[in-house]
């Protein structure tokens, strides 16, 4: 619908969630493979406060407490250890064939040189383009230049150039599995729990599931499956606790490590009771309570 509105010389915006290891894998390798849609860059938002997290070197992040000073004064050095954190995005979005384009999206305590930093550190490790992101403060001026570096990198792509990280059609289910772990997140491969063991041997004699693509659940703190492990961990493996069908949306979702699933509608949903009420003046909305 999108597409259709803008036309051929519009733009269309997608909020894929978390990083290209998240919301990013799943576009690229479940939304593209049903939709046939082919993108031409992608946008990943960093700050300098994450990447000094992902050093590994600055002190914890806990919610509800101050903020430590190593994350509200420069320092360089921090920030340059946690680009291997970025780098890997970076890498993710070019591994299939996707323009990348890093916003970084500015707080009042980062400094010029810290946004420098960034910036040459990321076009050094293959983004086309890194600027700083203001709209926060500034409202939409804050974010023409980032605008402006989208389109640019849109009219450079070629969507020829995209590919898949798996095949979801011939390649077996834990082949899709391993290779997102070894292609995206860094890992080494993967383990399975009994339970997920006997679910993949059902589901390999079913031509019908098989060819699904993959819909990995994990922790969005790292790239691993391991919400401990930040910055850019190398060799790990993630385990899988259990894989199903999730038969209505098309994939198979696999779950990592002790992530918790987000519960599902009631047979009967509170929203069944909520209505417009024309005859009331002014027309109201009721059912809310």
């Amino acid at each position: 619908i999108g597409l259709k509105l803008v036309g051929p010389s519009g733009y269309v915006l997608t909020e894929a969630g978390f990083g290209s290891d998240m919301g990013g894998e799943k576009f690229f390798n479940i939304k593209c493979f049903y939709s046939g849609l082919r993108p031409k860059c992608a946008v990943i938002v960093c700050t300098v406060r994450a990447l000094k997290l992902h050093s590994c070197k600055a002190p914890k992040v806990v919610p509800g407490a101050a903020l430590a000073k190593e994350y509200k004064e420069e320092n360089l050095q921090l920030v340059a250890a946690g680009m291997a954190n970025l780098q890997q995005h970076i890498a993710n979005v070019r591994a299939h064939g996707v323009v990348p384009v890093v916003a970084i999206n500015r707080f009042a305590t980062d400094t010029d040189a810290e946004i420098a930093l960034i910036r040459k550190m990321a076009i050094e490790h293959g983004a086309f383009d890194a600027v700083q992101a203001e709209h926060h403060a500034k409202g939409g001026a804050g974010a023409v230049e980032l605008g402006e570096a989208v389109m640019k990198a849109c009219s450079k792509a070629n969507i020829n150039n995209f590919k898949f990280m798996y095949d979801a059609k011939t390649d077996d289910i834990k082949t899709k599995i391993e290779k997102i772990v070894r292609g995206v997140y860094g890992g080494s491969g993967a383990t399975y729990s009994e339970a997920a063991e006997g679910r993949i041997r059902q589901y390999e004699m079913d031509p019908s599931i098989r060819v699904l693509p993959v819909c990995m659940s994990k922790t969005q703190y790292s790239l691993s499956d391991d919400a401990t492990k930040l910055g850019a961990p190398r060799g790990f493996q993630v385990h899988v606790k259990d894989i199903y069908v999730s038969a209505g949306a098309g994939f198979l979702v696999v779950s990592l490590g002790t992530i918790s699933f987000i519960p599902g509608l009631p047979i009967k949903p509170a929203y069944y009771k909520i209505d417009l009420d024309l005859d009331a003046n002014p027309p109201r909305v009721v059912g809310l309570s």
